[in-house]
């Protein structure tokens, strides 16, 4: 089955101030602030008066908080799947295909299937009432139900949501939601291990010093680092595809989960239905088994973990001391109110913000796997907070991890000399090895790291320590002969590049 691409066909970056869209009012204004509130006190503190009522957007909703992080940098793609719009287009889908699938068995007569498809129309619905409704009710498929019911003539506006309930139609167009948030999120995974393969295959022979405890260790090259991003990357496009592909299932059960309303004739809507939708179906009830919807958040988490990760490793090669990388140049990009030098690495910074957000969903989401009996009880609701935070959290972090990789300063040069800061010594091991065959290891590890010791103590280059050493021992002196120099320790470096770029794009091709 092809997985469907849903959503609109075109997506608004901004609003008219130039915020992020889920991030503002339709107005553009900060949801946050509170129209009418009281002016404050001459002295400047707020009146001691009762705060002004909660206030709703233009559709009827109420406004959530502002966020800066959101405004700023959110994949406006994603926002667009999980916003006002979006969620009532899915609710409506899902009841229409119902009623088409019902029609087909014979559930509801083909002249009533057709009346009700003519006002399944988003535009036809009244969202102020909806919501209005949906805050007494607590959910909004009764009101929604109501007002489509409303809009029909005798005979057809009694068979709208024929044998369905409400979290039937509420998790059908979530997963229409999930299905097309997946979508993107392969697509802007791509973009992501594209960015690191052109990099990986660029500086494959680009050396550099790989780091453990943050301590130079070995020489490595700078395609190689790279390399091990871009598999993990092919991992986290893996996971997310087949998480697409698991929580792109219908849910239709009815009331208890026992589809009792359509009889004999369950079975077969559930099917037709979930055919009209591109869905999988599942005979089994999943209103309180949640886990292929924690599943598909985990895979989204761990995507954004991954561009946490390289987001950490360009913030450190960017502190000043390092230098050996830059993000993007601009006129005032990353400047500072008051210390004019700076270039400060803020994409990557944003990346850490919207990932550790991500992450810090996840164990909500566990939560909701609690779910008790046939149906929830405020799990669910946990549901409707998390899952569009998380993804558009994950999906911002990988938008602008692919931006930052894509246009990635490298400084080779910076590199090569960096290598020579601590006089040599990421070449221990290096020397340790030679040293081996002729003293043992351990005795080899034993003169080296005296060798290191004396050259940080004394300022000298590691050569120079082991050269005072060898003066002393014919052994040493015939082995340390000829130095070596970080391009002859360089071990699988180019098996590790050509690896991962070939898993890469083989993993493009399964696609």
């Amino acid at each position: 089955m092809v997985a469907p691409t849903h959503g609109p066909a075109s997506v608004t970056a901004t609003t008219p101030t130039g915020a992020d869209p889920a991030a503002t009012t339709p107005t553009g204004a900060d949801p946050a602030a509170t129209p009418g509130a009281p002016a404050a006190t001459p002295t400047g503190a707020a009146p001691a008066t009762t705060p002004a009522p909660a206030t709703t957007t233009p559709t009827g909703a109420r406004p959530g908080p502002f966020r800066l992080l959101t405004a700023l940098y959110a994949d406006t793609a994603m926002a667009e799947i999980f916003g006002e719009a979006a969620t009532i287009d899915g609710w409506l889908r899902a009841e229409l295909a119902l009623t088409r699938a019902e029609a087909q068995v014979g559930v509801v007569t083909t002249e009533d299937a057709e009346a009700i498809g003519a006002i399944t129309d988003p535009e036809r619905i009244d969202r102020a009432e909806l919501w209005e409704q949906a805050r007494n009710v607590g959910y909004p498929v009764l009101p929604l139900v109501r007002q489509l019911s409303g809009q029909l003539p005798a005979g057809p506006d009694g068979h709208v949501h024929w044998g369905a309930t409400t979290q039937d139609i509420m998790d059908t167009g979530l997963v229409l939601q999930l299905v097309a948030a997946g979508d993107r999120m392969i697509a802007l995974l791509t973009d992501f291990g594209d960015a690191l393969a052109v990099q990986t295959e660029k500086h494959q022979n680009t050396v550099t010093a790989a780091r453990t405890h943050a301590q130079q260790a070995v020489p490595t090259t700078f395609g190689t680092k790279l390399a091990v991003y871009l598999a993990q990357v092919t991992r986290d496009l893996e996971r997310v595809r087949r998480a697409s592909w698991e929580v792109r299932t219908l849910s239709l059960y009815g009331a208890g989960g026992t589809s009792a309303a359509l009889g004999d004739d369950a079975a077969e809507v559930r099917r037709r239905m979930a055919a009209e939708l591109q869905l999988s179906v599942d005979d089994i009830p999943w209103h309180v088994a949640r886990d292929r919807l924690v599943e598909f958040g985990g895979a989204l988490a761990l995507a954004a973990g991954t561009a946490a990760r390289i987001a950490r490793e360009v913030v450190d090669l960017s502190r000043t001391e390092i230098a050996e990388v830059r993000e993007a140049d601009g006129h005032h990009r990353g400047a500072s109110s008051t210390m004019p030098q700076k270039a400060n690495p803020i994409s990557s910074e944003a990346i850490l913000g919207f990932s550790t957000f991500a992450a810090t969903l996840l164990p909500a989401l566990h939560r909701a796997l609690e779910a008790g009996h046939e149906r929830a009880a405020g799990e669910w609701q946990v549901e409707w907070l998390v899952l569009p935070e998380l993804a558009c959290s994950a999906a911002s972090a990988v938008a602008l991890a692919a931006e930052t990789i894509r246009d990635l300063r490298v400084f080779a040069d910076v590199m090569r000399a960096n290598l020579d800061a601590d006089g040599g010594l990421v070449l221990a091991e290096a020397y340790m090895f030679k040293l081996a065959p002729k003293l043992g290891r351990e005795h080899a590890h034993d003169v080296v790291y005296d060798a290191a010791r004396a050259a940080r103590q004394n300022g000298e280059k590691l050569t120079e320590a082991i050269g005072n050493a060898a003066a002393a021992d014919p052994k040493l002196a015939a082995a340390t002969r000829t130095p070596i120099g970080p391009e002859q320790y360089l071990g699988e470096t180019d098996r590790i590049c050509e690896a991962a770029l070939t898993r890469w794009a083989t993993a493009k091709e399964n696609a």
